[in-house]
């Protein structure tokens, strides 16, 4: 017996380590929603330009599941919370397709529904899993911070969804695929050098060792990008007038000179981590 169409549509604005999770208006059963308004908007809040907005569909509707704890869930499967990296399809962008046997098509489905958009909104990471699961976060170039709007995630998100339906009825692909379509946060991991001259006047978190010694400590601070040396490849950082920075005995002064003049040159190798900075 054919199952029951749904979707699911939730926003969550992140901050830091902070998730607020906003309940959808509607039930499962209906294709109509409703987005509240003022709170999230971009021109009332400026946390909005960190924030990670998703939308999220199923094909059929999910069974709600308990966890441990007796609280009943949408039977979505959240993301690994495993460290990020570099092309993990998640905060560290790229595509991880997992030996999913139908990735690739679910992919170059993205990335012809993606052809409709403006050009300046491209694929920052996908990701599938076993269990049928396609994760997808666009980013938006000419936004400061990277986030599209959520009318154009919305809207990416129905296209999508639209297609990986018609491609399933004809046997490509699962029929049964739960999408879920968002923007990068302030976790997003910046590649270096490519993508820390694009937030270049943005405090950044630096994570780094000083040499190439595998038991080398490995350091953090909040910097500001001063320079990229490309001949040399180095990154040149300055102190980010951050309050992590600031001395709590000059409470309310400027840097002092030599806090002003302090540069840290750094080898691209030598980067761990970098990602955008939420004081």
């Amino acid at each position: 017996m054919a199952m029951a169409r749904g979707m699911i549509t939730r926003m969550r604005n992140t901050v830091g380590a902070v998730i607020l999770l906003r309940p959808p208006t509607t039930t499962i059963h209906t294709p109509s929603f409703h987005f509240p308004n003022g709170s999230l908007s971009p021109s009332k809040s400026h946390l909005y330009s960190f924030s990670s907005t998703f939308f999220r569909s199923f094909s059929h509707h999910f069974p709600d599941e308990t966890t441990d704890e007796g609280a009943t869930t949408d039977g979505w499967e959240e993301e690994d919370e495993a460290e990020p990296k570099i092309g993990d399809g998640g905060n560290g962008g790229g595509v991880a397709l997992q030996n999913v046997p139908w990735g690739q098509r679910a992919l170059s489905i993205a990335e012809e529904v993606l052809m409709q958009f403006n050009e300046d909104i491209k694929l920052f990471a996908f990701k599938t899993t076993p269990r049928g699961y396609v994760y997808v976060r666009l980013d938006k170039l000419t936004d400061e911070y990277g986030c599209p709007s959520m009318e154009e995630l919305e809207c990416y998100n129905q296209e999508y969804k639209k297609r990986l339906d018609e491609v399933g009825t004809l046997g490509e692909i699962p029929d049964d695929l739960a999408l879920e379509v968002s923007s990068p946060g302030a976790e997003r991991l910046l590649k270096v050098p490519d993508d820390i001259s694009r937030f270049k006047g943005m405090p950044m978190r630096v994570c780094y060792t000083e040499n190439i010694e595998s038991n080398s400590p490995e350091r953090d601070g909040v910097f500001l990008l001063d320079s990229i040396e490309k001949d040399a490849e180095m990154c040149v950082w300055k102190l980010a007038d951050v309050k992590e920075n600031r001395d709590p005995l000059r409470k309310g002064r400027p840097f002092s000179r030599k806090q002003k003049d302090w540069r840290l040159k750094l080898p691209f190798n030598l980067h761990r981590m970098v990602t955008l900075y939420l004081e």
